[in-house]
């Protein structure tokens, strides 16, 4: 019998891009995600304690990708194990309802699903 899984943090490097919400640069790439705040990998230590405003570009299947800005407060922020990479962790101050649907999807395709039970 095969048991539901459930996984706290859900893996995205190099998934998703992540942009400055001012100026539209590239910071870095989402890292993992949930409700309340993500992880970004990008090649330049971030500022702990900063506010910032981020955009991330999510790929459509037709047309220009869906632009969703929030705003987020740097925790930390520390090397990561790739060669001049950082992970930098966020606490959400502010995201538009389209995050939330965006973490429910990302939860939903990066999850494991039980098999169906032969009969």
């Amino acid at each position: 019998m095969y048991k539901k899984r459930r996984i706290e943090r859900h893996q995205l490097p190099y998934f998703l891009r992540v942009f400055n919400g001012v100026n539209d640069r590239p910071v870095g790439f989402l890292g993992n995600v949930s409700e309340d705040g993500l992880m970004l990998i990008s090649q330049l230590p971030l500022m702990v304690g900063a506010v910032f405003d981020l955009r991330l570009k999510i790929p459509t299947n037709e047309g220009p990708p869906q632009d969703i800005t929030l705003t987020a407060s740097c925790l930390w922020c520390h090397e990561d194990v790739t060669p001049q990479h950082y992970d930098a962790g966020f606490s959400l101050q502010w995201a538009p309802p389209e995050y939330g649907q965006l973490v429910n999807a990302l939860r939903q395709y990066f999850s494991f699903h039980p098999l169906p039970e032969s009969a």
